[in-house]
């Protein structure tokens, strides 16, 4: 118990030192209501391209001037809500007729001689799955939505003139001196 406190008043001091450091004065903000623009970045464009997307799908991606992007959104948004719609007018097919049978009426899965091409259980299992898949489609759907808008926020606050040339990335394969084994890694530089 002893050992838990000191490690913690140890840990402790070592976070109270980092509220030492100052702001250079280049770097500190004079108005807090201002706008600022650093270098021509406009430092609201995330949140006006999160705001479009949010609107409408692809125009947070046509105000951060990646139009090839726009197609992706709507066929991925697009694509997903036609499997919801597809899979929720089926699972209301397959209940009709299963309530339509429960009344002793005829349903769409009938055969003229009386016999029936799917049995109650089959309805039961047909309306389960469309249910299931129906749902599945609507988690997708609102993901994809979740998904524009947060990559259009992110493009916007990554714009190409705020990238360092002097920066690079660098995979590669080494060996782990322990194991003896390879394994895949990264090499990140900077260059000053």
């Amino acid at each position: 118990m002893l050992k838990r406190i000191v490690y913690s008043l140890f840990l402790c001091s070592f976070c109270w030192s980092t509220f030492a450091q100052k702001t250079p004065k280049h770097l500190r903000v004079k108005k807090k209501d201002s706008i600022i623009q650093v270098q021509g970045i406009d430092i609201l464009a995330p949140s006006r391209a999160a705001f479009y997307s949010a609107v409408l799908p692809g125009l947070g991606q046509a105000y951060n001037k990646k139009y090839w992007k726009i197609p992706l959104v709507w066929g991925a948004i697009g694509t997903s809500t036609y499997f919801y719609i597809k899979n929720n007018n089926d699972f209301n097919r397959y209940r009709n007729a299963f309530k339509l049978r429960r009344a002793g009426r005829p349903d769409e899965f009938d055969d003229s001689g009386g016999h029936p091409f799917i049995s109650d259980n089959g309805l039961r299992r047909a309306q389960d799955i469309f249910k299931k898949n129906r749902d599945l489609s609507l988690f997708v759907t609102i993901g994809f939505y979740i998904l524009n808008i947060i990559e259009a926020n992110v493009d916007a606050h990554l714009p190409d003139t705020a990238l360092d040339p002097n920066i690079s990335f660098n995979p590669s394969l080494f060996t782990v001196p322990v194991t003896n084994q390879t394994a895949f890694g990264a090499t990140l530089s900077f260059s000053f």
